[in-house]
């Protein structure tokens, strides 16, 4: 049984570029297609925020996108989950403490899962986003 489907819905996914190099979104996309195929657990990349339950973001967080997050992240509805992906986002990766940077994406907004790597593996992407559902379901159980 499909983890989607002990939720009885799917996981819709909203990607966010806070302004990283693009080597996360590389894997992101690879992690989509049909040789990982992360659709099996029900995910579905979604044009906006106010219809995702998760959020994708990686990069540092620069002073002019951290307003930007913050507002996705408001936009986003409850129950929501954030995964963090690549060491950008996490610590600062190589942009670390650049003048131009408002902080890693925790200082930003909360954060529930943290994928490492420089970039991630899309098996990795995957682990975090099964991750993600299951604090989700553990979420949805409690309330």
């Amino acid at each position: 049984m499909r983890l989607s489907q002990t939720l009885g819905k799917s996981l819709w996914t909203f990607l966010f570029n806070s302004g990283s190099c693009n080597g996360c979104e590389i894997e992101m996309v690879a992690a989509v297609t049909p040789r990982y195929d992360v659709e099996r657990f029900g995910l579905k990349l979604v044009g906006s925020p106010r219809h995702a339950d998760l959020l994708l973001i990686t990069g540092p967080v620069t002073r002019k996108m951290a307003p930007r997050l913050k507002l996705v992240y408001e936009q986003m509805p409850d129950p929501k989950i954030v995964v963090c992906v690549g060491v950008c986002g996490i610590s600062g990766g190589t942009f670390y403490d650049s003048y131009n940077l408002a902080g890693p994406v925790d200082q930003i907004i909360p954060v529930d899962v943290y994928v490492p790597g420089c970039p991630p593996r899309p098996e990795a992407i995957i682990h975090g986003v099964v991750t993600a559902l299951a604090k989700l379901e553990q979420a949805e159980k409690v309330s």
